[in-house]
């Protein structure tokens, strides 16, 4: 079990920001990284559509033989993953839950932001989350539909992030949150940017980071944890590997070299090992 990877989906590479994160706190595991980028954005998805996608990315991970699945798409952990962790003979964690549990820890005031895709935030999958742990907490989302396109133009540092993040974070004035969820895979790229116009009155969860220490209590429970020897990870996608290498790259800060190129998913493709 101990020597057996961690798997990980996102419908495209996003999900690299909490692969980033699960290494760090991981450093000795081997990742299996899967970006369905053929497929994306699963935001404009029926739910039955995003399930079945999910499964499918999930089986192609199991038949590479791991010990655990994080998925690391917000559409997917508020659409699929009841149905993965019920039909998968390995732990699943979604993004959503482990964030949502920080955010109740650290507020004082109550009233808990969200930001992220326009998709997410008409999930209502935070504030389900959030008000399942404390139905007395108030949530705010707001979409930040143009964060995504300017992470990933490399654009982060540049001022139109900074005039983005004034517009989308000032209709959070006067509203008394004191957290932020980062609601989306690709907003701690714009960490910097979102935590100077918030200012130091407002904490922020990171999902991935979130996302990681809940694996680490689930292998150690399970005595899963590989403790020694060099991690790494193999980068799978349905499309544009080059993509994958490049943004992936900069959003890592190390170079993404090897992207292999997975031409079908299909649930009929792939069989799991005896």
């Amino acid at each position: 079990m101990k020597n057996l990877s961690i798997g990980m989906f996102d419908s495209g590479i996003g999900g690299l920001t909490v692969l980033k994160e699960v290494r760090k706190q991981l450093p000795h595991e081997h990742i299996i990284y899967l970006g369905d980028m053929a497929r994306l954005p699963y935001g404009n998805k029926s739910p039955y559509t995003v399930t079945r996608y999910s499964l499918e990315n999930a089986l192609f991970l199991l038949a590479k033989g791991i010990k655990m699945l994080i998925v690391a798409c917000n559409t997917s952990s508020a659409l699929s993953l009841s149905v993965l962790s019920r039909k998968l003979p390995v732990p699943v964690i979604g993004v959503i839950g482990p964030a949502a549990g920080e955010a109740v820890k650290l507020t004082r005031t109550g009233k808990i932001g969200v930001i992220g895709t326009k998709a997410t935030v008409r999930s209502e999958a935070y504030p389900r989350a959030i008000q399942r742990l404390d139905s007395h907490i108030e949530v705010v989302s707001r979409p930040c539909p143009l964060f995504v396109p300017i992470v990933e133009e490399g654009l982060e540092g540049d001022e139109v992030a900074y005039l983005a993040a004034r517009k989308y974070l000032g209709e959070f004035d006067g509203s008394g949150i004191d957290v932020m969820i980062m609601g989306c895979t690709h907003y701690p790229i714009m960490e910097p940017v979102i935590r100077q116009v918030l200012g130091e009155g407002v904490r922020i969860v990171n999902a991935g980071r979130e996302t990681a220490k809940q694996a680490i209590g689930v292998l150690e429970e399970r005595g899963a944890v590989r403790k020694t020897g060099k991690g790494g990870v193999s980068y799978y996608v349905t499309d544009s590997p080059e993509s994958c290498r490049e943004i992936g790259s900069r959003f890592l800060g190390e170079p993404v070299e090897h992207v292999k190129f997975v031409k079908n998913l299909n649930l009929t493709d792939f069989r799991l090992p005896a």
